[in-house]
Order: C-alpha cells, then structure tokens, then sequence
C-alpha cells in the first residue's frame, strides 16, 4: 500500500497511510509506552477486582469492572493506531505477564509463613485465587482481547478510518461478549447459582459496553494525540489475523 497522505476525522493533518506490514515493522515512538500501560492495567485490576463481588444501588457486579474497561481503551488505541500485529504482540504480553502473577501468587501463598506471622489467612484470602479463576481470567482474556482487535481492525478496513466510535464500541460489545462468556462460567458455575453467574456475567458486559461508550471522548483524544506525533495510518489490509501468526503478508 502506498504512503500517500489521508485524511481523517479523528486527525487535524493528513496521515500517511500504511498498511499492516509496515506498521509492525515500523519504530514507533510511544508504543512501548502504550503496552506497558496495558499490561500494568491488566495485571492490577485481575489481581485487585476481579474475585470480589460488589453491589451498588441493587446492582451486583465484579469489582474489577471498575478498572478494568481501561486495559479495553488501551486495546482499542494499540489496534487503532499501532495496527492488529503490534496489538498482538501486546496481548501475547498480557498472556504471559498474567501467567507469571499466577504463578508467582501460587509460591508466594505456598510458601510456609514465618513463625509469629499472622498474616497467612488474610493473604490467601488475597493472593490465593483458586485454578479456576487463574484458568478463566487467562482464558477469557486471550480470546476476548484478540476478538476484540480483529473486530475493530476490520470495521477500520469496512469504514476507511472513519467514524472511530463505531469501531471502538462495536469491537467491545464482542470482545467483552466473549471475555464475559468465558470468565464467570469457567470461574463460579458450581460456586455461584446459575442465577447469580447469568446475572453477573449480562451486568458486567452491560457495564464495560457502556464504560466503553462513556470513555469514547477520551479515546478519540488519546488516538488523535498519538497518530499526529506517530504520522502514519496503519490499515490492516495484508495482515493474518490469526493469533499465533507471525507479522508477514496474506
């Protein structure tokens, strides 16, 4: 694809457009910023929110809602600006980081506590995520975050870079469909009612939908902010879209 200039909505200045080869080749400057901040988000709100059930205003939902949507803004950037290969590269990342917080959890609790500590029960009660929940968070996150880049990076291709906000909605009502679908089946059912899993599992995608939607105008800042210092569009034309490809042409 040529690097000829385009204009778009979410750009003040005509963008050189590459395609999604050129784009996992290419240094960028503040992508290795943007991945750590996904990662960082990701690893806190698992380790923080996500076993914990709140209840606001009648509503019962998983605490980690409250951040975690964040890691999703991040996601839709990293596809939007950096293209489907450097944002698969971030989630391969993610994967790994939050295997090694579970596995690092796991020695940390096993280890014998020190006579006269008595810390034990409440850092277990912390730290000690059952396998299920380990297995579920790990599982619904690899498969709803790479649904959700694929989405938006072929709405991008369907839309020619316009209307950012139907991209980075409609990628998150499947993703977080998806993520949602896998992580409280895998993680409660057996523990929770049937009921109580259904119920939590709507509210949450519900919840992240509309934090999505909420945070659009802080998306289409930080996406603005970031293509007119990195000067290119990337448009995922030539890209495999599986998750375990290399970056190369189709």
């Amino acid at each position: 694809m040529s690097d000829a200039p385009v204009s778009t909505p979410d750009s003040t200045a005509p963008l050189a457009r590459i395609d999604g080869l050129s784009g996992a080749r290419r240094h960028f400057r503040y992508f290795d910023y943007v991945m750590a901040a996904f990662v960082a988000i990701l690893l806190l709100s698992n380790l923080i929110g996500a076993a914990k059930l709140a209840s606001l205003w009648g509503v019962t939902f998983g605490a980690g809602i409250l951040f975690f949507p964040v890691s999703y803004v991040i996601g839709d950037v990293l596809t939007e600006v950096y293209g489907y290969a450097n944002a698969r590269r971030c989630v391969w990342a993610g994967f790994f980081a939050l295997i090694f917080m579970a596995f690092m959890s796991f020695v940390v609790v096993a280890l014998p506590p020190s006579p006269g500590w008595e810390g034990q029960a409440a850092y277990e009660a912390v730290f000690g995520s059952t396998w299920r929940i380990v297995l579920a968070s790990v599982t619904a996150f690899w498969a709803g975050e790479f649904v959700n880049s694929f989405v938006l990076a072929k709405m991008k291709l369907l839309t020619g870079g316009k209307h950012l906000w139907t991209r980075t909605i409609g990628s998150t009502v499947f993703g977080q469909a998806v993520d949602s679908a896998l992580f409280y089946p895998i993680a409660f059912l057996g523990t929770w009612s049937h009921q109580q899993v259904l119920m939590v599992m709507v509210t949450n995608w519900g919840m992240k939908v509309a934090w999505e939607a909420i945070l659009t105008p802080a998306t289409y800042a930080i996406v603005g902010w970031l293509k007119a210092r990195e000067g290119v569009e990337v448009f995922d034309d030539n890209v495999d879209f599986s998750p375990f490809a290399k970056a190369r042409v189709v």
